[in-house]
């Protein structure tokens, strides 16, 4: 009796499958399991079913957290999208045969650990850092001024990691936009700032909504930037998640919290996916 012969592509998605049933969906559901149950002192958790993990997340600590969190990181976004929308453009605008070169020097960052880059920012924005040496150098300061630690400090941390992932989707906007609408909108008579607004904006606003969501879930859970560059007075959600898994060992709560943050940006993508429905059929029409 022959062996059924497996093909490449049965071989390679059976590879996938398993490793998203290994890596990703049985711990997950571990952690929504471990959601439910009960903190205990010596072995870690209680099998006794509790609602109290989520109970515990309407306290006023846990949203005044939350609401900063989505401050910090919403700031952060419109940064990225302040700094990264003329950025994707001028590339967009650019020969073809220089695209290539600027595009691997937006990715050349990602080649780098993101820890080591905010330890190597600490050594530019530190009061005794290149920043404040080159300042006082130039005579423009006489006295350096302190950045680290404060919500400046995890600002610059947050736009420095995330900026990459605003740019690529936006760019891949512009490349998919077609001038002709701007020319037209120019032959009838709109300035600069009217075919800004009114055409290439709305034409580009998939990769915006993109690019803001690419920056800002991250942002919600980067506690290590938090940690180094914020210190104990700025902190994050994920903050709280691995002060509660790390140092207070309550892993049910922790646990509870990555699940509603988690629910939170599912709730984002479900907005984004509707909102890019609506705006092709806006486009059809």
């Amino acid at each position: 009796m022959k062996m059924p012969r497996i093909s490449l592509r049965q071989a390679i998605i059976s590879l996938i499958v398993s490793w998203l049933l290994l890596f990703v969906f049985i711990p997950n559901l571990m952690v929504i399991g471990t959601s439910f149950l009960t903190r205990d002192e010596t072995d870690l958790i209680k099998f006794t079913l509790t609602w109290e993990n989520y109970i515990d997340l309407i306290d006023p600590l846990y949203v005044k957290v939350l609401m900063h969190s989505f401050y910090m990181a919403g700031i952060a976004t419109l940064l990225c999208l302040l700094i990264g929308y003329p950025f994707a453009f001028a590339i967009a605008k650019m020969p073809v045969s220089r695209r290539p070169f600027l595009l691997f020097l937006v990715i050349v960052p990602f080649w780098t650990n993101s820890l080591i880059r905010t330890y190597g920012l600490k050594i530019v924005i530190g009061t005794n850092g290149i920043l404040n040496k080159s300042l006082l150098a130039l005579g423009l300061i006489d006295t350096p001024f302190r950045v680290m630690y404060t919500e400046i400090a995890v600002m610059i941390g947050l736009v420095y990691i995330l900026l990459p992932f605003m740019i690529l989707p936006l760019y891949s906007a512009f490349e998919k936009l077609d001038y002709a609408y701007v020319e037209a909108a120019q032959d009838l008579g709109a300035n600069k700032f009217q075919t800004l607004i009114k055409i290439i904006i709305p034409l580009t606003m998939p990769g915006i909504i993109g690019g803001c969501l690419l920056v800002l879930l991250p942002a919600l859970g980067m506690f290590y930037i938090s940690d180094l560059l914020g210190g104990a007075k700025n902190p994050l959600i994920g903050n709280i998640i691995k002060s509660q898994i790390l140092n207070a060992r309550d892993w049910p709560a922790g646990a509870a919290t990555s699940i509603a943050l988690t629910f939170v940006m599912a709730l984002l993508l479900y907005v984004y996916y509707k909102t890019g429905r609506l705006l092709n059929r806006k486009m059809e029409l």
